[in-house]
């Protein structure tokens, strides 16, 4: 890994002189090795660049550079009480500032047990007694709450311990996952680390026909770009095509860049975004008396809201925040916004798509409204004007959930909300529900859903032998009324499909601190750090292997689960026989894009619980191999050894035993193979430097941060 001190450019006013650096600076600047005169930037690098700490002066944030982040706010939901576990273990008296962190119940809300009913009593304590911003379950899904609240808001730095945080960007946030223990890190630290990742250009063209929408973007992006195009990347959306999407459309696509492969995705902030905060404000004078976490001010003194405010909206229209003129991107992406259509994705998939007029005779059995990717305002508007003064067809059960009270308070007053009732759909409280695997209404075996959701994966929404596909809240609205997949009739359709018009123009295969000279790859080890691993090559060829594969949903917030049990239902929803097979002596290979999906950490510990101390694979989900890092699992990325496994073996076999024994130098960064009646093969890795080393030695981030508070 090369690592480099950089620059702070201004930090957020929030917080610049509450929040000092707790990382020791020492350490920091012995794991960040080079540095660079300015050069033009981004949109993501100039977000970046006002929110490190601990860096030289006039310097300037590149693609590829790790840093250390005090992010505006960190975002926690039904996984804060994982976070407080961490952060009390960690051996923190208290949080650096208590303004930075959110809490909201989201994911489990339909869960009434004494159980869970005594897991969310305890975190609202927690909140009360650290003085932290606290949103009970139904006040709405916690993206949704970010951005209604501004803690997301233009400009700024947001991360959350969940994969859609992405969804920030749609307001011009850089919104980005972190895990458990980075939120546990902040809590105590005030901030934690990031590699900010290549910067991918998708420039929108026209505009969309009518009804066509966001999700119809999003879900043709991923279709057409299937090929980990913007895996791992940032994306920045540009072009004329932006100003005709509102900010609910905005939120949509980027909400959905997670499922693409990216780590975020950007929208500029331009006067879409400042007509929509203007907006805001008015809104939220109206909320300010049933949220807690505003204080109240005597009578006749004006409200001032603490993140939505007159002169923070004036300050986007008096500071224009745009890429600089030459700034780098990594590739260039086009999408004709005109040539879009209603787009289905699956099933089981969201990098498989097809027109919905292409898709026949397809019978549902449920369909769902449900979820933070489409559940605002302007969805639940768009699905009540297709079934209003209709049925849902007999035999389909059709879910439906706002994304927040807030939202859900807006539609009723308009009756949109009642004609959805009123044509027999059945709600849900404001959260995540079905679209986690969680609660009513899930599908059973042999069962087909239609879902506004985010994600379709093999057994995410109930059984691993259902088939759910994706689409439009429209569409959604009109396959529950006609009980198969099909367009709303407002929409129209013409004989011929059009094909989406896009290129696509690769302008850098390297980040910029690919650029400096590499330093000399030492085969030496720190203390306490093994130099070599042995062992079988065990082999799971699937690529996209997502985290509901690894570690399924239904256990993800059973907070009481420890490694035993996380070892016998490890790979559950992939393989059922992966627990009995893997050996805590075999190195585990995966294929590419391995631990794609959901932030969840135990994605990390489960593998971990299982023996497995290395893992390489073709390339990772970034979410996945931070954390990885953070907990001690130690990952190397070798394409060319997967391609052999694969030629060799095969991919029928889930889990594969394959008789290959490897010697791995773990700081030098070489597999040696050895087959029998073969000869030797020696495969080049990403050695694992002396931060990896460091954190490893520790026990995880978790340590490492132990020893610097």
């Amino acid at each position: 890994m090369n690592f480099r001190t950089l620059p702070v450019r201004s930090l957020s006013t929030s917080y610049s002189n509450s929040m000092s650096n707790r990382y020791s600076s020492r350490t920091f600047r012995r794991m960040l090795a080079t540095t660079t005169a300015f050069q033009p930037q981004n949109m993501i690098e100039k977000i970046a660049q006002r929110y490190a700490v601990d860096l030289a002066p006039n310097q300037t944030i590149r693609s590829g550079d790790f840093v250390a982040i005090r992010p505006e706010h960190v975002l926690t939901h039904d996984n804060t009480g994982a976070v407080i576990s961490k952060f009390k273990s960690i051996g923190a008296a208290q949080f650096k500032n208590p303004r930075q962190p959110v809490f909201a119940l989201d994911h489990d809300v339909q869960n009434k047990t004494e159980k869970n009913l005594n897991k969310y009593a305890t975190i609202e304590a927690f909140a009360g007694e650290n003085q932290v911003d606290f949103y009970p379950a139904g006040r709405g899904i916690g993206h949704q709450v970010m951005v209604e609240e501004g803690y997301a808001f233009p400009g700024t730095l947001t991360v959350a311990s969940d994969s859609h945080s992405n969804m920030y960007g749609g307001i011009g946030s850089l919104g980005t996952p972190i895990v458990r223990t980075d939120a546990a890190a902040i809590w105590a630290t005030g901030q934690t680390w990031w590699q900010v990742p290549p910067v991918v250009k998708v420039e929108l063209k026209n505009e969309l026909a009518p009804g066509v929408t966001g999700k119809d973007v999003i879900i043709t992006l991923c279709s057409v770009f299937n090929k980990d195009e913007v895996l791992n990347t940032a994306i920045e959306f540009t072009g004329e095509g932006v100003k005709s999407l509102h900010i609910e459309d905005r939120l949509a696509i980027a909400n959905m860049t997670t499922e693409w492969g990216a780590l975020a995705g950007v929208f500029p902030i331009d006067d879409v975004t400042r007509e929509y905060y203007q907006k805001r404000i008015q809104v939220l004078e109206r909320t300010r008396f049933t949220n807690k976490n505003i204080e109240k001010i005597p009578a006749g003194q004006e409200f001032v809201h603490p993140r939505v405010n007159k002169v923070r909206v004036e300050q986007l229209a008096q500071n224009e925040f745009s890429p600089d003129h030459g700034a780098t991107y990594s590739k260039h992406l086009v999408l004709d916004l005109s040539t879009v259509s209603p787009y289905i994705s699956g099933p089981n998939s969201v990098k498989v798509a097809q027109s919905v007029q292409d898709l026949k005779d397809v019978k549902i059995n449920k369909a769902y409204l449900v979820s933070c990717v489409n559940s605002r305002a302007s969805d639940l508007r768009q699905a009540a004007a297709v079934v209003r003064g209709k049925k849902i067809a007999e035999g389909v059960e059709f879910y439906v959930a706002a994304a927040s009270s807030e939202v859900q308070a807006e539609v009723e007053s308009t009756g949109d909300w009642q004609a959805l009732m009123d044509a027999g759909a059945i709600a849900l409280p404001a959260g995540c529900g079905p679209c986690v695997g969680l609660g009513t209404g899930l599908l059973k075996d042999g069962e087909i859903g239609i879902s506004a959701t985010n994600r379709n994966f093999k057994g995410r929404m109930g059984s691993p032998n259902a088939l759910a596909y994706l689409a439009s809240p429209a569409v959604v609205a009109a396959s529950a009324i006609s009980g198969k997949i099909v367009a709303p009739s407002s929409i129209t359709t013409s004989s011929v499909v059009p094909t989406p018009k896009t290129s696509l123009i690769t302008l850098s295969s390297a980040s910029a601190s690919d650029s400096t000279e590499a330093a000399a790859v030492s085969d030496e080890t720190i203390p306490n750090f093994p130099s070599h691993m042995t062992g079988e090559l065990l082999f799971c060829p699937a690529d996209n292997l997502n985290t509901d594969g690894i570690y399924p949903g239904k256990y993800t917030y059973q907070d009481d689960i420890g490694p035993e049990i996380m070892r016998k239902v490890v790979m559950e929803n992939y393989d059922t026989q992966f627990a009995s097979i893997v050996k805590p002596s075999d190195i585990l290979i995966g294929g590419f894009n391995f631990g794609t999906g959901s932030s969840r950490e135990q994605a990390a510990t489960a593998l971990l619980s299982a023996g497995v101390k290395l893992l390489i694979a073709g390339s990772f989900s970034e979410t996945f191999k931070r954390n990885s890092i953070n907990n001690g699992l130690l990952l190397m990325e070798s394409p060319e050894l997967v391609r052999d496994l694969a030629a060799d073996r095969g991919t029928t076999k889930l889990t594969d035993r394959t008789g290959w024994k490897a010697t791995v130098s773990l700081a030098s960064g070489k597999v040696q193979v050895s087959r029998e009646g073969q000869e030797d093969k020696v495969y080049r890795v990403g050695s694992l430097g002396k931060s990896v080393q460091e954190i490893w030695v520790a026990g995880g981030l978790e340590g490492w941060v132990k020893g610097r508070i």
